[in-house]
């Protein structure tokens, strides 16, 4: 079996790499930087290719279409996740990359297309439990989850003969360069606005379940020809536990600031407005990251465990404390 797997330098996408190369595979992936790529291929149990490309660029659905030759399942994993940056950017990282990915597929005849989307385009600054797939979607809450929510429309608007769209929450693990570095950083360097008493329920994926998850998408009979399914440890925690368990596991003092939406409400909204004056440089926090600590959103994962038979295997404290042990090891650390 020939797999591509688009951002296969990046979290979700290396570890991918790696899944699908053990398995036997003959796994190609795509990425911008030379050093990450020969750390991708250094750490594969089996040898696997990587193939540059630079998405928005004239050359990148060409080059996409020789590299997805042959290609029985395309991963795409390639995307900008960020909570701030320039509309551009998004565009070329999440749009443009999707239609590029299409193209080649259907210029090579992929049978089966994995698109890695988010569940941030459920979100809406308001509580919300055991979210379905087919609930309604609000208005994007910004331009990550705008374009996010583009790239599924073309999806849906030309997908692949076979295709699985995965909506993975709260990504964690080895290599994690996003969600739980921030929270220590901010941890470390003040406390973490708590607001609503910490008391909000989230869900998070450790990275194992989250690849078995698109290891399954790629692997098993689908019960149909398009398929949306949200992915999670299935195992909602509140906020204020799941900070005292990173703290505990990372070994660093729980630092928290019990503050009320609405202040850090205005202070997001201020700091924006102050970023968008000053050359756009990302802001201390945003409305949306502080929101995302704010309000409840659980997702329900009953679809992808019936069709597919996914059982997240890892829980979440062995996850986070497989993320510390990891995270202690790195070379030159001395602490979280």
């Amino acid at each position: 079996m020939k797999i591509l797997v688009t951002g296969g330098t990046g979290f979700l996408g290396r570890h991918l790499v790696w899944r699908f190369a053990a398995s036997g595979a003959d796994v190609v992936f795509t990425g911008r930087r030379a050093l990450s790529a020969a750390e991708v291929c250094h750490q594969s149990p089996k040898p696997v290719r990587w193939q540059p490309v630079t998405h928005g660029a004239p050359d990148a659905e060409s080059v996409l279409t020789r590299a997805t030759e042959q290609a029985d399942v395309v991963v795409h994993c390639a995307a900008l996740s960020a909570p701030w940056g320039r509309t551009e950017d998004f565009y070329r990282s999440n749009v443009a990359s999707t239609s590029e990915v299409l193209a080649a597929c259907h210029a090579t005849g992929v049978r089966r297309l994995i698109h890695i989307s988010t569940p941030s385009l459920y979100f809406d600054f308001k509580d919300h439990l055991n979210i379905r797939e087919d609930q309604r979607l609000p208005q994007p809450a910004n331009e990550y989850v705008r374009t996010k929510a583009y790239a599924e429309t073309l999806i849906r608007a030309n997908p692949a003969p076979e295709t699985v769209i995965l909506r993975p929450r709260g990504l964690f693990g080895p290599w994690d360069q996003a969600l739980v570095p921030r929270l220590l950083r901010v941890m470390q360097n003040g406390g973490i606005p708590l607001m609503r008493g910490g008391r909000i329920k989230l869900d998070l994926t450790y990275i194992d379940n989250a690849v078995e998850a698109v290891w399954l998408a790629a692997t098993q009979p689908l019960p149909a020809s398009l398929v949306t399914y949200n992915v999670t440890n299935g195992e909602p925690r509140e906020l204020s536990a799941l900070l005292g368990l990173m703290a505990q596991e990372f070994r660093i003092p729980l630092r928290t600031q019990p503050m009320p939406w609405k202040v850090v409400d205005l202070m997001a909204r201020g700091l924006e407005t102050a970023a968008q004056l000053n050359n756009g440089k990302e802001p201390p926090f945003t409305r949306y990251s502080a929101g995302m600590l704010a309000f409840s959103q659980t997702l329900d994962i009953s679809a992808v465990r019936s069709a597919l038979g996914y059982q997240p295997d890892v829980t979440i404290s062995e996850g986070i404390r497989r993320h510390a042990e990891w995270w202690r090891g790195r070379p030159g650390s001395t602490s979280a």
